[in-house]
This record gives C-alpha cells, structure tokens and sequence, in this order.
C-alpha cells in the first residue's frame, strides 16, 4: 500500500439545506474536489443527558491529503452545530486518474 492520496470527509447536518450549503461553499473554495449530499436518516444519539432522535442529511466530501484538515475546519466553522460530526477515512485505493483530479482541483485552493 502507497502513501494516501486521497481521502473522504463526512459530516451531518440537520437539514438538506445545511449539507448543500456545506459541500457548495467547500467545492467551490476547492478545498474538496466533489461533494455528495444524502438523506434524510433517523439518528439515534446522545445530547446534553438525553437521549434524542432526529433526521439528518449527510455530505461526502473528497479531497486531497494536502486539503483535509483545512477543509475539515471550513466544515466544521459551516456547520449550525457546536460540535458537529467531522471524520475522515482514508481512501486506500483508487485510480491515478482520480486522485490526481482531486489533488490538482484542491491545489486550487492554496
């Protein structure tokens, strides 16, 4: 296995409208390369000492190991939560192809 190229940056937010505006200011600001909006999903979690459950809607972002950090705090100064869910995980594998597109559209960033 190589060095990570590229990765993928999720979150959740409490509305489509949220998401969008999440991965449209981050695309657009090439600090991701692309974006997927999915949803509604029941979340199940613990709040503030009870348990809650609500609807949320996903955004899949893809960058670049040069990228992710700076784009995980865009995401996370986007989000209307206080401390909204931020992960990332490594894209073992991919084709050349893909992750030079994502890591010449991310350059676009610096």
């Amino acid at each position: 296995m190589g060095t990570v190229r590229v990765w993928t940056v999720t979150s959740t937010a409490p509305s489509e409208d949220d998401a969008q505006a999440i991965a449209r200011t981050t695309v657009g600001e090439h600090l991701a390369a692309g974006a997927e909006v999915t949803g509604p999903a029941t979340s199940v979690f613990w709040h503030l000492g009870e348990l809650g459950e609500g609807q949320e809607w996903r955004v899949t972002l893809r960058t670049s190991t040069a990228a992710r950090d700076q784009l995980a705090a865009r995401v996370a100064e986007l989000h209307p939560w206080d401390s909204p869910e931020v992960t990332a995980s490594p894209v073992k594998w991919c084709i050349d192809s893909y992750a030079e597109w994502i890591e010449r559209t991310t350059a676009a960033s610096d």
